[in-house]
């Protein structure tokens, strides 16, 4: 049975720099055959958008609330869900910080 496809974009507030989030993220994403994308903020977040099988995106979500050692993950906010037109390409990648 084929699960419904997902794309959740999402911040993840704490210590999120510093800490290779986003080479952790990118490397998990990647383990889950997850499309999408992982940056920095400048304001100390880490943003990232996971699109893929919805029960495989959910699984994502959950190690973010984890992350990699030396991250203390505070929080991850939800901003936006469902499947709405993301510029995607067929990896995940890490993209410049905004």
């Amino acid at each position: 049975m084929m699960t419904a496809h997902r794309t959740s974009h999402v911040l993840i507030h704490g210590r999120v720099q510093g800490v290779s989030f986003r080479a952790w993220t990118q490397h998990q994403a990647q383990l889950h055959g997850l499309m999408g994308w992982v940056r920095n903020r400048r304001d100390g977040t880490v943003e990232a958008l996971f699109s893929g099988p919805e029960d495989l995106v959910e699984v994502m979500l959950k190690a973010c609330h984890e992350g990699p050692a030396g991250s203390r993950v505070e929080k991850v906010e939800i901003l936006d869900e469902g499947d709405p037109e993301y510029d995607l390409s067929s990896r995940f990648e890490v993209r410049g910080t905004v």
